[in-house]
């Protein structure tokens, strides 16, 4: 999904600085898909339309936020089964209200108090950092396709 983020920000990008006019958008779509992935969608439906954003009217930064949340979601997770390190044995279990219980006194009891960099901090130990997302994707995808966890 973060390819698909990736790849939308850039043809964004280009449009919103005049690069690539809308009309041209399913071609440098599959363009792009193909340069990115090898193939190319077979029609618009399954290319740039299958993206409900762009004729929701949402263009220009905003849906960067989907990978930015993927990004935190991992490194939340981390700190909470380091205080916690049965939450995984746990919500195997279908047992979620521990892993609520760490996101209520370390997330969302705060609100809108702190900035998320600051909030982040203070509930993880650290500011927001891709290294524990990227080691997370290589945990669940290594082995799924025989790669090297480096």
């Amino acid at each position: 999904y973060n390819l698909h983020v990736m790849m939308r920000f850039d043809l964004e990008i280009e449009m919103l600085e005049g690069r690539l006019a809308v009309k041209d958008l399913p071609e440098a779509w599959r363009e792009r898909f193909r340069a990115d992935f090898g193939f190319a969608p077979p029609d618009d439906r399954d290319g740039c339309l299958q993206d409900v954003h762009w004729y929701a009217g949402s263009l220009g930064g905003g849906f960067q936020g989907y990978t930015i949340g993927n990004i935190m979601s991992v490194q939340l997770f981390d700190a909470a089964v380091r205080a916690r390190p049965t939450i995984p044995d746990e919500i195997r279990a279908g047992q979620f209200a521990p892993l609520h219980a760490w996101l209520t006194d370390n997330l969302y009891r705060h609100g809108r108090k702190h900035a998320p960099a600051v909030l982040i901090e203070k509930a993880t130990g650290s500011a927001l950092a891709t290294e524990p997302y990227k080691a997370y994707l290589r945990r669940k995808y290594a082995p799924l396709y025989g790669l090297p966890m480096t």
